[in-house]
């Protein structure tokens, strides 16, 4: 299979404005604990760092979720990368392609232990496209690169957050990552490898692309069921409809040769996380990692309407502010 490996560190600490980050969820067995971790850098004049942040969601004896969000902040000199096999290094914090090792401590939480992680479920690559961004892989200075690593993979290990023992064997992880100049000012990001059928995950991805000098609304999604990846995007020639039902949920209609894909995503509850800009780590995002989607995938070819609820979703509806 054709591969770019753009999963190790792909910039320069010194070269500025620059971002790199890599985002790791994680849902135990049981569906009641969710944990992201995204690792990072970024490089500006004013201020240059490396940094961990976290959203964890998990259920109190009453069933309700409870929310806290994080950001560790680290000189750019902890940041310490290994291109092969691949390693990234934050102080006491370590990640890998197999490996998540996590001492992190703030006012509001600390979380310590390592997970491991099972075979990743890849995305399909050719010349054309060996990322996500298709064939706008190889076009220079976009504002921002994205890359879907693993669609879910297994975990097997436990953490202790705030001194309890979370067990994660069994559950499900999802890896992406990031890099470039600045996240773009409006988009929508949905994720779930959490359906009634355990053989289908989903991305999707919608934002605003600076393009020399023009701007267009690009999007990527990719649907995995049963081992079979259905790939829309900008660059297939797709179409796209959004609506906005209120400002906690979505619908997406996606349409190609391949299928029609339905998707109502709604958020039942947000963090607060921070995104890159050109001016540093400045945009505040918020976030839910327990979230719902509905999805309808008509398949084309055998005429055949397949209809599933995902849950514990990743989902970002960010505008311009």
């Amino acid at each position: 299979m054709w591969r770019k490996n753009v999963l190790p560190f792909q910039g320069d600490k010194n070269k500025s404005p620059y971002f790199e980050g890599w985002y790791y969820k994680q849902v135990s067995y049981d569906q009641q604990t969710a944990l992201s971790l995204i690792v990072g850098m970024s490089v500006t004049k004013e201020d240059s760092h490396s940094f961990i942040q976290y959203i964890f969601v998990s259920k109190n004896t009453q069933g309700e979720s409870i929310t806290k969000t994080g950001y560790s902040r680290f000189s750019l000199d902890d940041f310490v990368y290994q291109k092969d096999p691949f390693v990234v290094k934050i102080a006491d914090n370590l990640f890998s392609e197999s490996l998540i090792s996590v001492h992190l401590e703030d006012d509001d939480i600390n979380i310590a232990g390592n997970l491991r992680l099972g075979k990743f479920q890849d995305i399909k690559r050719t010349a054309y496209s060996p990322t996500i961004m298709g064939p706008f892989t190889y076009i220079p200075h976009m504002e921002c690169q994205h890359e879907v690593v693993s669609m879910s993979h297994f975990l097997e290990g436990s953490l202790e957050i705030n001194n309890r023992s979370i067990d994660f064997t069994g559950g499900k992880g999802y890896i992406e990552k990031d890099w470039g100049r600045s996240f773009p000012k409006d988009y929508i990001w949905i994720q779930s490898n959490h359906f009634n059928d355990n053989q289908r995950s989903l991305f999707f991805s919608y934002a605003h692309i600076p393009f020399y000098g023009k701007a267009f609304q690009g999007f990527i999604c990719s649907f995995y069921d049963k081992g079979k990846e259905y790939r829309f995007a900008t660059y297939n020639a797709s179409k796209i409809a959004v609506t906005y039902p209120s400002d906690v949920a979505v619908a997406i209609e996606l349409e190609n040769t391949e299928g029609i894909l339905k998707l109502n995503a709604i958020i039942k509850t947000e963090g607060q996380l921070i995104a890159p800009l050109e001016r540093g780590m400045k945009k505040a995002i918020k976030e839910g990692i327990e979230g719902e989607v509905y999805l309808s995938f008509y398949n084309k070819k055998t005429k055949q309407t397949t209809e599933d609820k995902g849950i514990m979703a990743g989902i970002e509806l960010v505008d311009e502010s």
